[in-house]
C-alpha cells in the first residue's frame, strides 16, 4: 500500500469483494511497470492510499451478480482502464480520453495485493498454453500495439528509438516486425542493447556516443520510450523532413521541452502520443501466445510482495528489465 508519494508498507486489508458486473481475482503474478514508480514519487495522477499494480495475471476467485461468460478457476488477465462508455471521447471511439477514466491500480486498488477487483468487461481469458508469466505481460503489450497503431510504420521506413527497457525491448520487436528497413536502439546499458541487437535492432548506440555514431543522421521516425526530459529533446534532433515522433516514455506530469514551431511547420513532422491501451488486449495475447512476440527473456527477476518494498525504495540497475512479483 502507498499511503503517500516514497511512503510503502505491507499491510492488511478487508478483502475486495466483487459487486454488480465485478469479478475477484487471486492474483498470481503482477509487473512492476514504471508508472508504478511514478505513482510511488507522485508524479502521476493518482492519489493516496492506493495499492499500485495493473500488469497482472491470476485466477478468478469469485463471481459478482450479473457476470456470465466466465467461471471461478479461469486463467485470467484484465485491461485495468475503465471507460464509462457515455461521455463524449467514448462515444467517439477515444475512450482513452475518457472523462471518467479509471484504472486499476492507478485510480483504484490494483494487483500488488492477494486479490484484486476488476469489472467482468475488463476481462481475458488467457489460453491454456500462456503461463502466468506471459499473461501478466498482456496489459504492456496492449500498450505497444495501441503504439503500433497510432504509429503506422510504413515499409522500407527507417526508425531511431530512445530506450531499450522492458517495454523497448516489446517495441523493437513490434517495429522490426512492420517493414521497418533500420532500426536505430539507442540506451545507457550495453547489456539491453545486446538483447535489442538479438531481437530485431539493426544497429546500436551508446547513449554517450551518440555524436560519434549518429552525427548529422535524421530519420522517418523516431520513438522515445524512456520518459527522460534531456533524452525527449535530444530525440527531436534526429527527425528528418515528414518524420513522425511518438512519445511513448511516461514522463513526469511537470516536465517540459523545447519544440521549435519553425521546423514542425517547415519539415511537416507528425507528433504523437500514445495514452496506454485503447481495446488492444487482445491483438496483444495473441501477438505473445502465437510467439510472435517474445517475452519470457524480458523477466530479469521475480520477487515476493514483501521485497517489492525494498525495490521500490532502493536504486535501480540500468541493466534491470522487468521485475514481476509472485503471489
Amino acid at each position: 500500500m502507498i499511503e503517500q508519494p516514497f511512503q510503502a508498507s505491507i499491510q492488511e486489508v478487508e478483502y475486495p469483494m466483487p459487486g454488480m458486473n465485478e469479478v475477484t481475482i487471486k492474483v498470481e503474478r503482477t509487473g512492476i511497470c514504471g508508472t508504478d514508480i511514478h505513482i510511488y514519487e507522485g508524479t502521476y495522477m493518482s492519489s493516496y492510499p492506493l495499492i499500485p499494480g495493473h500488469e497482472f495475471s491470476g485466477v478468478i476467485h469469485e463471481i459478482g451478480p450479473n457476470v456470465t461468460g466466465y467461471s471461478v478457476g479461469d486463467s485470467v488477465s484484465a485491461d485495468p482502464n475503465i471507460f464509462c462508455g457515455h461521455c463524449e471521447y467514448c462515444q467517439t471511439h477515444r475512450s482513452n480520453q475518457c472523462l471518467n477514466f479509471a484504472a486499476t491500480g492507478v485510480t483504484r486498488h490494483g494487483s500488488m495485493a492477494e486479490y484484486v477487483r476488476v469489472p467482468a468487461n475488463t476481462l481475458i481469458k488467457l489460453p491454456d498454453s500462456m503461463t502466468f508469466q506471459q499473461g501478466a505481460f498482456i496489459e504492456p503489450m496492449a500498450c505497444v500495439v495501441y503504439a503500433m497503431n497510432r504509429l503506422q510504420v510504413q515499409a522500407g521506413n527507417r526508425v531511431i528509438l530512445f530506450g531499450a527497457g522492458a517495454m523497448g525491448q516489446q517495441l523493437v520487436q513490434a517495429i522490426s516486425r512492420s517493414g521497418a528497413s533500420e532500426l536505430v536502439v539507442v540506451d545507457i546499458s550495453s547489456s539491453k542493447l545486446e538483447i535489442a541487437a538479438q531481437f530485431g535492432a539493426t544497429q546500436t548506440v551508446l547513449s554517450d556516443e551518440l555524436d560519434t555514431h549518429l552525427s548529422g543522421q535524421t530519420f522517418d521516425i523516431v520513438v522515445e520510450a524512456t520518459g527522460i526530459s534531456s533524452v525527449i529533446q535530444s530525440a527531436f534532433s534526429y527527425m528528418g523532413p515528414a518524420a513522425k515522433y511518438l512519445q511513448f516514455g511516461v514522463a513526469d506530469s511537470e516536465v517540459t521541452v523545447p519544440l521549435n514551431p519553425f521546423k514542425l511547420f517547415n519539415k511537416d513532422w507528425t507528433i504523437l502520443g500514445s495514452m496506454a491501451v485503447h481495446y488492444t488486449t487482445i491483438p496483444a495475447m495473441r501477438w505473445i501466445s502465437e510467439g510472435r512476440i517474445q517475452v519470457d527473456h524480458l523477466v530479469s527477476q521475480t520477487i515476493s510482495l514483501e521485497q517489492a518494498l525494498d525495490f521500490f525504495e532502493q536504486p535501480k540497475d540500468r541493466d534491470l528489465l522487468k521485475t514481476q512479483i509472485q503471489l
